[in-house]
């Protein structure tokens, strides 16, 4: 099948979603409904950009009719048309292409963006809080929300953990490449002879689950409260109301003590649960699919070294696409986009080679 071809099946699939969605039996049945509408809403920007490529081939075709007529003026116009129509034809296609090209079905979705201090003691804890609020300025600037779900600070005003929700769409899309270890080289401020130290912190960008992708057994879990500890938990720790639940089956353990309700801890631990449980769903799939090869930028391994900041030079490497930007004190201000277009341009690279390929193949079946 061609790309063609395949613009024609989504074309039929929309129209098959809007008959379905005027039954009865589909608008009483509120998860099917919610399931429909969604597809219908990722399939729309492509399906109206393909009716709007169908109706300028019939003007071409039109055109190209009347340039032969025997009204040498109205002929001359219609070829006038033909090379603009021409010139809108070949970047419709481009766009079509690029909108067909495989891309993350959880490109759209709100994030889970973990921080975890590494290797450094604290100064990977002062660098671990310092990029949590370069990411918030960030996500800020572009119209994300960020609410922090759990978080762990030191005495130093640094952070051991910081677990946020990334909410709007888009948000996993922007995000997904910072998974990975980042690596800081700097004079820390308790450094008393000026050397230079390497600290390493963790990034986890995990797409938010919705109800309907992970279903949990009550029996799958273990439910522990205690008291909120350290200086997450002031004013909150004369109650039990920090949360430990522990998934049996994968043995993952997800903390939350910062609200002082016991619920509503409960409920973000299980919110970052199923995050957790449907990135090691699609991890499955992806080695599944490829075969257990990993691609040099989409694999955000979180034991990956991904990008380096280096302070006395005022540099900024990302080892993935061997790009440098002598701008850190801007970075360290939320302006990330020079690292990340680079990544997001890749990635697009990827996209269409891998369209290419399937393309090349169905062909050679033929």
């Amino acid at each position: 099948m061609n790309w063609m071809d395949r613009l024609e099946e989504l074309d039929k699939k929309f129209r098959a979603m809007e008959s379905e969605l005027l039954k009865p039996e589909v608008i009483s049945d509120r998860e099917k409904y919610l399931k429909l509408t969604k597809s219908q809403a990722e399939l729309r920007p492509i399906v109206d950009k393909f009716r709007l490529y169908q109706k300028l081939i019939q003007e071409l075709s039109d055109n190209k009719k009347l340039a032969e007529a025997d009204d040498r003026e109205l002929a001359e116009l219609a070829k006038s048309e033909i090379n603009s129509l021409l010139s809108k034809k070949d970047a419709l296609e481009s766009e079509l292409r690029e909108l067909l090209a495989p891309r993350d079905p959880a490109e759209n979705k709100n994030a889970i963006l973990e921080i975890r201090a590494g290797t450094g003691g604290n100064e990977a804890s002062l660098f671990a809080r310092e990029m949590f609020e370069v990411y918030q300025k960030w996500l800020i600037k572009k119209g994300f929300r960020v609410s922090v779900l759990n978080h762990h600070p030191t005495d130093l005003g640094g952070l051991k953990e910081i677990i946020s929700l990334v909410e709007g769409p888009g948000a996993y899309g922007w995000l997904k490449f910072e998974s990975g270890v980042h690596r800081v080289q700097r004079v820390p401020v308790t450094e008393a002879q000026g050397r230079i130290h390497t600290s390493t912190i963790t990034v986890a960008v995990l797409p938010e689950a919705e109800e309907v992708e992970i279903q949990i057994n009550d029996d799958d879990l273990r439910i522990d409260v205690y008291r909120s500890q350290g200086k997450g938990g002031q004013g909150v720790n004369t109650t039990d109301s920090a949360v430990r639940i522990t998934h049996l089956p994968t043995g993952m353990v997800v903390t939350c003590q910062d609200e002082r309700s016991q619920h509503k801890n409960k409920a973000r631990a299980l919110k970052i649960l199923k995050s957790r449980l449907l990135e090691a769903e699609r991890e499955k799939q992806r080695l599944e699919r490829d075969g257990a090869r990993r691609s040099q930028v989409g694999s955000a391994e979180r034991a990956e070294k991904i990008r380096t900041y280096n302070f006395p030079q005022n540099r900024v490497t990302d080892h993935r696409v061997n790009l440098t930007l002598y701008k850190l004190d801007r970075v360290m201000e939320g302006n990330l986009d020079e690292l990340v277009e680079p990544l997001r341009a890749w990635e697009k690279a990827e996209r269409f080679k891998q369209m290419e390929k399937e393309e090349l193949g169905l062909a050679g079946k033929k």
